[in-house]
């Protein structure tokens, strides 16, 4: 993608470890451009123990704000003036706008994930979800789904005192579990949707799970997603499809969540619909030119 920059160009990136595979640069920018916006979207890798000299490095650079993604989200917490209501309810920021009187955390990841959810047919409401992880983006989603009328979230974690303290936020939806091959199978039983909000499986992340049996015990037919959007087909998600699962994958809130944090950067109330679209054909850009050609039949190009 072309991006021009200018002196007055504003700066915005995404901070984690891993991030130089994510996708949000392609995203955001593709969407500032189509919006005529005179800003520029950057991946910055920081290490964990890096988050609060990124901020001081963020600010003296003059950066305007930026997306965080693990492990960064609930580190950035104790650093912000303010929180909205989202990023208070979960104790995790994904997005940061810097600002002349301080710092303003936000998280669009639960908007997000229930945006995606109902685009691909999906109602929360009344329903019984097994999420697995407790770290910042499975904090966002399991509160998200209690305050938006799920019956039951069994969080699964495998230090299960986090999970205990996380379910402590809605004590009356949310309960604890294990990470062992017996609690995974328990809690999946009886699941109508089985979400994904650790890091096993992510490109570049070195981590995988080590049994996949406990997606025998999900009932027919449950829905499976991962928040991990890169590779576009986890192990989990294969597995899954492969026992008459459907799968998602995390691009679709990747997307919402990122025009939600674009609002926030901006200050504009966009149209949301038309910036999908723009992502999505960026996204097939990107992945289009980076397929590799297809190699000349026998004899053609020859002198």
């Amino acid at each position: 993608m072309l991006v021009h920059l200018k002196n007055t160009t504003k700066k915005l990136c995404v901070i984690g470890d891993p991030v130089l595979h994510s996708k949000s640069p392609v995203i955001q920018n593709a969407m500032l451009s189509a919006l005529n916006l005179d800003y520029v979207y950057l991946a910055q890798p920081i290490p964990r123990d890096g988050t609060h000299a990124w901020l001081e490095a963020a600010k003296t650079a003059g950066y305007v704000g930026f997306n965080a993604t693990m492990p960064h989200k609930t580190a950035l917490v104790p650093w912000m003036d303010r929180l909205d209501e989202d990023a208070g309810m979960y104790q995790a920021v994904n997005t940061v706008c810097i600002k002349n009187d301080g710092l303003y955390g936000y998280n669009t990841d639960g908007r997000g994930f229930l945006q995606m959810l109902s685009d691909a047919g999906l109602s929360v409401r009344g329903m019984r979800v097994v999420v697995l992880g407790a770290g910042g983006a499975a904090r966002a989603v399991a509160l998200k789904l209690a305050q938006q009328g799920a019956a039951a979230v069994t969080v699964c974690n495998r230090t299960e005192e986090k999970a205990a303290a996380l379910c402590a936020a809605a004590p009356d939806i949310l309960r604890p579990a294990g990470f062992d091959s017996a609690s995974l199978r328990s809690a999946a039983g009886t699941a109508d949707l089985l979400v994904n909000g650790t890091s096993l499986g992510m490109g570049g992340a070195g981590g995988q799970f080590s049994d996949f049996s406990f997606l025998h015990a999900l009932p027919a037919g449950v829905p499976v997603c991962d928040l991990i959007y890169f590779p576009k087909e986890t192990e989990l998600l294969y597995q899954a499809g492969r026992l008459g699962h459907p799968g998602l994958n995390g691009l679709g809130m990747l997307i919402h969540q990122a025009i939600f944090a674009l609002e926030h950067f901006t200050g504009i109330t966009a149209d949301r619909a038309a910036l999908r679209k723009v992502a999505e054909a960026a996204l097939r850009a990107e992945a289009a030119s980076q397929e590799p050609a297809p190699k000349a039949p026998k004899g053609e190009n020859e002198a």
